[in-house]
């Protein structure tokens, strides 16, 4: 990884834990998060040519703090009373904090701030686009893909569930047990949305996007310590674990895309797989059985499995036809169509999918296309599936998903 890669990685990462521990300190969502990025700004712009200091957090804090000083002198911190009153009422000094001291306490403060982007003032869907873009360090275009909308739908989104935060004068402290079980369904979606951003980039020329994935298991561990005997959070985290074991068997030569067929299993993690066979099975033995549990047990169904022919694809059918009836999705009902098609064959699987084509969730999505493709190509309509996979490459923004599907098709060509 070069010099510049290095440096994003480490400013993202440290971006919530910097934003957390402004908001601990000084309140005003909007405010903080501004002051955070120009903070990140002056240090990609500096870094580079000075190093990186001792204690890059510490130096993010201190600069972010200072920009808050700027804002409440300004005009456009003075139409912003509600919110910085009792800034302005701070002599400057007492704004800085003390060397060191924003790593003082247990205190995560990266986990109070996931809490409150899931304040219960938001609505479900502003809960998980706000804590994408302020904790996962999404781009507003990342986060619209996550939910299938349009870029123009969730800027203002956004924006308003900023609004929101500020408007309910919300404290920045982890909820009590009442409020922490309250916003834990829209947490772990959060999470879930994350980790998947990171597994499977949704643009650029990478696959992978490590820093999410591993800050999606991070957060999950600590809410799984927080919480050991809820069964969706060792469900969910189970299913983490499972998924990242296959992470770097997912990539052959130059980067090029390997589906799970045809991976080289030998490279896939057995530690991890281990500790999600554990947790999941634990779970779904103790727990009300919930979706991130199904979803972790089919993930154990693929990584159990010596030969990608050996798949107890009849099981995984009927565990996605019971996450059918709890948690129906199209993505869900997509995954089902293939199991159907592992065990009643293709055209069955084909007409599953038939009873998307209406549904607008998914309906421009490249990966209904490029699963009818694939299974067009199992019952024998080459010329469809390469029409499909096509249609597919030309939809995604992942540049290793266009090369794979763009293969697939002149593969069928050939």
């Amino acid at each position: 990884m070069s010099t510049p890669e290095r440096l994003e990685d480490l400013l993202r990462e440290l971006a919530p834990q910097v934003l957390g521990t402004l908001l601990r300190r000084y309140g005003g969502f909007e405010e903080c998060e501004d002051a955070v990025q120009e903070a990140l700004l002056a240090a990609a712009t500096q870094w580079p040519v000075e190093g990186i200091p001792e204690s890059p957090r510490s130096w993010l804090v201190t600069v972010a703090a200072r920009r808050l000083v700027d804002q409440v002198r300004s005009e456009q911190a003075r139409r912003r009373r509600e919110v910085t009153a009792a800034m302005r009422e701070t002599p400057d000094t007492d704004l800085l904090p003390p060397p060191g001291d924003e790593d003082s306490g247990d205190q995560d403060d990266t986990l109070a701030l996931l809490f409150l982007c899931c304040h219960p003032a938001l609505t479900p869907t502003s809960q998980v686009a706000l804590t994408l873009r302020a904790v996962g360090g999404l781009t507003t275009a990342e986060v619209a893909r996550a939910f299938l909308v349009p870029e123009a739908t969730m800027g203002p989104r956004i924006s308003r569930a900023k609004q929101r935060i500020k408007a309910t004068g919300a404290s920045f402290a982890m909820p009590g047990a009442q409020e922490w079980a309250e916003r834990l369904d829209a947490v772990l979606h959060v999470l879930y949305l994350i980790f998947n951003e990171g597994y499977t980039a949704s643009s650029g020329p990478d696959l992978h996007r490590g820093e999410l994935t591993a800050e999606a298991i991070r957060l999950t561990r600590m809410l799984h310590r927080s919480l050991p005997d809820d069964g969706e959070v060792a469900g969910l985290l189970a299913l983490m674990l499972l998924t990242d074991a296959r992470r770097s068997a997912r990539t052959g030569p130059g980067g090029a895309l390997m589906p799970l067929a045809e991976q080289d299993r030998n490279r896939w993690d057995a530690t991890l797989i281990d500790e999600g066979v554990a947790l999941v099975t634990d779970a779904m033995s103790s727990s009300p059985l919930g979706p991130y549990q199904l979803q972790a047990a089919t993930a154990a169904l693929h990584v159990q499995a010596p030969r990608a022919e050996d798949t107890d694809w009849e099981q995984i059918r009927i565990l996605y036809g019971i996450l059918r009836r709890i948690a129906p999705n199209p993505m869900v009902t997509l995954n089902y169509a293939v199991a159907v098609a592992m065990t009643r064959g293709p055209q069955a699987g084909l007409e599953l999918l038939e009873t998307l084509d209406s549904d607008p969730r998914i309906t421009g999505h490249h990966r209904l296309y490029a699963v009818r493709a694939h299974l067009q190509e199992q019952a024998g309509e080459y010329a469809a599936a390469r029409a499909n996979y096509r249609v597919a490459a030309r939809r995604t923004t992942s540049l290793p998903e266009q090369r794979y599907l763009r293969d697939r098709a002149d593969n069928l060509d050939r």
